[in-house]
């Protein structure tokens, strides 16, 4: 086995992507998933875009999750959150699923999550069903925020959320939603504000 991996240079990889060196060669960048578990002192040292935010962006999910679980963050109208709706695709959708699955022991059992990964209409249909708008937040999940499916579901999301908020000016608490309501042009930058990717999904 040691001797296949050799062979297929997968040690000459391993050390390529911990220098942070464009091994995704479909798109020339570098993949960064090491960076998002990197130590803040020590570890490997990466030369690549970015990676100085880091542990920035980790504190800062952090504190939001925090705020979330504790009650502190908010609802437009003030209310407590209770529902939590992951919309992504790939490993947009896979990956907080096993997150959650694998840590459900420590879990808050009165968040309720959902995750929505189809085009199909009727997934989203479904689980806003048992949602409120008043205390349900949505999590666009995205390495690009171009995937179609992705898109179309938090666009959905959005005109459901406006069915009853139409004159409604969110609190900042509320920008992890609201991102969602600007321009096509500027779709990409602002859904990422809440938490700056890195080439892999935070």
């Amino acid at each position: 086995m040691f001797e296949l991996a050799r062979e297929a240079k997968v040690e000459q990889f391993r050390d390529s992507m911990f220098a942070g060196d464009h091994v995704n060669t479909s798109e020339d960048r570098a993949v960064l998933h090491v960076a998002l578990r990197n130590p803040k002192t020590g570890g490997f040292k990466i030369n690549e875009a970015g990676v100085d935010e880091v542990h920035d962006v980790l504190a800062h999910m952090k504190e939001f999750s925090e705020q979330v679980r504790s009650g502190e963050w908010k609802g437009y109208t003030g209310k407590k959150i209770d529902t939590i709706v992951n919309i992504g695709i790939g490993g947009s959708d896979l990956g907080p699923v096993m997150v959650c699955e694998a840590l459900k022991h420590y879990s808050k059992r009165d968040l309720k999550m959902h995750f929505v990964s189809n085009i199909d209409g009727t997934d989203l249909a479904e689980v806003l069903k048992s949602c409120d708008r008043e205390t349900t937040i949505f999590i666009v999940a995205s390495k690009t925020f171009t995937t179609q499916e992705t898109i179309t579901n938090a666009t959905s999301a959005k005109d459901w959320f406006l069915e009853t908020a139409k004159d409604v000016s969110p609190p900042a608490s509320s920008d992890l939603y609201t991102s969602m309501l600007m321009s096509d042009r500027t779709r990409r930058q602002a859904l990422c504000r809440p938490f700056h990717q890195h080439r892999g999904r935070h």
